[in-house]
């Protein structure tokens, strides 16, 4: 639990929200009810192994990216979780340098970039450094801001209705309504006047990134 306490507060240090899963059976409550960029899978839970849960989520379809963390060092016990499903492990102990840097490593190859600055018409974006270029002006962007874009901006062409929004850009325990993300995407607007990008709004559907260069 220590462990778990520690991960969630540098994680959400970073920037990210996190939704943090006690037990095997709360695990699968949330992954059956929210869309998830990663999950960081303890092997060792209160209520079962964890790979229990991996092959679950796996015979289920689900193909978010999961990391799993371990203390087996075992070049089988690793061998056997890939198979499982997983798309990368770290052995206990480990330094949250390098968890980040998986982490990063795994989103990268799962919006299928190598790299982390992504370009789309006129605009560049770091997903790293959180930092926005439109025009090679420079943009300092907000969190929320800033994680509503990456968002967007690797799922371009893709329709996200508010409340999807809403599950991505907060936690279970966060008391917000979806009136907070027109605020989100007005703000990313502004950023984005007199780019070729725009955030354009479905009536009834939601919202999608285009290129209309």
């Amino acid at each position: 639990m220590d462990l778990a306490n520690a991960i969630s507060s540098r994680i959400r240090l970073d920037g990210h929200i996190v939704d943090h899963a006690a037990k095997i059976a709360d695990a699968t409550a949330f992954a059956s009810t929210g869309d998830y960029d990663l999950i960081l899978l303890d092997i060792m839970l209160p209520d079962g192994d964890g790979r229990s849960f991996l092959k679950q989520q796996r015979a289920a379809q689900n193909d978010t990216p999961i990391i799993v963390l371990t203390a087996r060092s075992q070049v089988s016990d690793r061998i056997s979780m890939l198979d499982l499903g997983a798309d990368d492990y770290v052995t206990k102990p480990f330094d949250h340098s390098e968890l980040q840097a998986r982490c990063r490593a795994v989103l990268r190859r799962k919006s299928g970039s190598a790299q982390s600055v992504l370009t789309v018409g006129d605009v560049e974006f770091d997903t790293l450094a959180g930092h926005l270029s439109v025009k090679g002006q420079s943009i300092n962007l907000r969190n929320r801001e800033l994680r509503l874009l990456e968002l967007l901006i690797t799922s371009k062409g893709q329709v996200f209705s508010k409340q999807k929004l809403v599950d991505r850009l907060f936690s279970y325990d966060d008391d917000v309504s979806e009136n907070a993300i027109e605020v989100y995407i007005g703000r990313l607007r502004k950023h984005l006047e007199g780019s070729r990008v725009q955030i354009k709004t479905l009536r009834g559907l939601g919202y999608r990134l285009d290129d209309d260069g």
